[in-house]
């Protein structure tokens, strides 16, 4: 069983069965006007050094292990690892650096992080991305794709769940686009609204998932 949390914006879980969690992109709550990440990660992924992604204090233990900007391949804890480089704008970087994807092969299941993606990346970079259990992917707008362009990189990859990160929500302090702007271009998928901010991967195919932003 591997379990997803959504933490709010980019904070990502991916909790295997014996406990084991990967955090990717923890905020530390106050700075973003969210609740603040409770869990704890065991291994802690960066996509990209901006504060509403790099709190890795905030869920990091002792002995957690951390990758910031990884790029390349490996196998960390039985847990295949590849990092892609992209951008954080359409222009290569210039206006806000540059940005990691993750994908990750985790107990069979095979999910990608695109962090705080900017662009539409290249036929090559979608080639990786097709035959995933688990596409996370920004749709808010205004520092990362827009919710159009991330249906096209959907309707591209044609990944069998879809858990849309990084838009506005009740409390955030940043100007994404709600949600709904993003469910308005979904087509042959169901989207399943959740009253939990979890979900079982095992439980979903071809379905478009909102969890459930925890109170603070």
């Amino acid at each position: 069983m591997v379990k997803i949390i959504w933490c709010g914006h980019a904070c990502v879980g991916i909790v295997r069965s014996e406990g084991y969690t990967i955090v990717i992109d923890p905020h530390d709550g106050v700075s973003i006007g969210l609740p603040k990440p409770s869990i704890k990660g065991d291994l802690i992924l960066v996509t990209h050094d901006h504060f509403d992604h790099n709190a890795v204090e905030v869920v990091s233990k002792e002995d957690s292990r951390i990758m910031k900007e990884f790029r390349g391949e490996a196998i960390v804890d039985d847990i295949k690892i590849t990092g892609i480089n992209t951008y954080h704008d359409k222009f290569e970087g210039r206006r806000r650096g540059e940005n990691t994807i993750y994908v990750l092969e985790v107990d069979n299941y095979k999910i990608a992080h695109l962090g705080d993606l900017g662009h539409i990346p290249s036929e090559n970079i979608l080639d990786n991305l097709k035959g995933l259990d688990l596409l996370i992917l920004p749709v808010g707008g205004t520092y990362t794709i827009y919710p159009d362009e991330a249906w096209k990189i959907i309707e591209s990859v044609k990944p069998s769940n879809v858990l849309p990160i990084h838009y506005w929500v009740p409390g955030l302090t940043l100007p994404l686009h709600p949600i709904d702007d993003f469910i308005v271009y979904v087509k042959k998928y169901h989207v399943v609204r959740l009253d939990t901010n979890e979900f079982s991967l095992e439980e979903y195919n071809h379905n478009v998932i909102i969890p459930s932003i925890k109170k603070k």
